[in-house]
């Protein structure tokens, strides 16, 4: 049971805005909703089952290319208890439960679902959802694109759950009113449309990785501190040879915990976090001094001139020198 509150005034705001009146709006309560409200004539949609309203949506070869894009988006109200199952569908789904409650299996696996509850699910892997009895109605919104797959294994690798409650009010506003802008993005006839609601799916995408960090999966809330408090001290040391078996001790913990469970927080393991310092410290070199690319190597902890030169252009494609004549500015 989700515990975070719904914010009922934004909730009414999304409906009304995409032409659905629920809860207090006594023209849907007595189901005279027009045609016009039902998108789609598959019987899943049709008003015996439910009601709602959906955008099916049609992207461009540009967007589906090079973008994050939408499949569909909408909203329903079931009428009476009923199963939808699908599987090898290329799509990632997102819903809300605004009220009622349900069930979702996901991977041979039962979720239940209450009011504030989010669903993030990869549809290629067989899936379906149903209502109670206690019937409920979702926002959802369908989408794709050339960067999911990776997206998505970055999110599970970090400890997301096919279901989460958001953690605070605000965040579960800022999912409605996501939904709510690409909803409107995609009814309108904006010429760049597609790409407006790239950028409200990852906002999407965003508020979601926020949340796949699970507090429960710690085994103590000071432990997470302990992690931030190797990030703070990396920060500062990037540049030195630091051993694993030293930062464990620091933190009184094992070192294959804390490999563990910093890249579970962080998204990178410690010598990836070392790296990625390094090379970024060897940019602002490269840029705004006139030091010599040896130097520069040493001065970030990398001595060794070719495992510098090999190491930068693993990670920015080109070599110092390169980036240097590419960015430095001319005189």
């Amino acid at each position: 049971m989700c515990t975070c509150s719904i914010n009922i005034h934004n909730i009414d705001i999304f409906l009304h805005n995409i032409g659905i009146y629920v809860m207090m709006k006594s023209k849907f309560m007595k189901g005279e909703l027009t045609n016009k409200m039902i998108k789609d004539n598959t019987p899943l949609f049709h008003g015996d089952i439910i009601e709602g309203r959906r955008i099916l949506y049609t992207a461009s070869s540009f967007a589906k290319v090079s973008l994050i894009y939408l499949q569909e988006i909408g909203y329903l109200k079931a009428r009476k208890p009923h199963v939808s199952s699908r599987t090898h569908l290329p799509s990632y789904l997102f819903f809300i439960v605004l009220s009622g409650s349900g069930t979702l299996n996901y991977q041979d696996k039962n979720y239940n679902l209450a009011v504030g509850d989010c669903v993030f699910i990869d549809c290629t892997r067989p899936y379906s959802h149903t209502t109670s009895d206690n019937l409920w109605q979702i926002a959802w919104i369908h989408f794709n694109g050339p960067t999911m797959p990776s997206i998505y294994a970055k999110y599970e690798e970090r400890g997301g759950l096919p279901v989460f409650c958001p953690k605070h009010k605000e965040s579960t506003d800022m999912f409605y009113t996501a939904l709510e802008n690409i909803y409107e993005t995609a009814d309108s006839s904006d010429y760049i449309r597609d790409m407006k609601i790239n950028d409200g799916l990852a906002k999407i995408l965003s508020l979601i990785m926020a949340e796949s960090w699970q507090p429960d999966m710690q085994r103590k809330d000071t432990k997470k501190q302990n992690i931030i408090q190797i990030k703070n001290y990396l920060d500062e040391h990037f540049m030195e040879s630091i051993p694993l078996s030293t930062l464990a001790e620091m933190i009184y913990i094992n070192k294959f915990y804390l490999v563990k469970t910093f890249k579970q927080q962080f998204g990178l393991t410690i010598s990836q976090y070392i790296q990625q310092k390094r090379i970024t410290r060897a940019k602002h070199l490269l840029r705004f001094t006139n030091n010599s690319i040896e130097s520069i190597g040493a001065e970030c902890g990398m001595e060794q001139p070719h495992y510098f030169s090999r190491t930068f252009k693993k990670i920015e494609g080109i070599s110092p020198s390169q980036y240097r004549d590419m960015w430095q500015t001319k005189k």
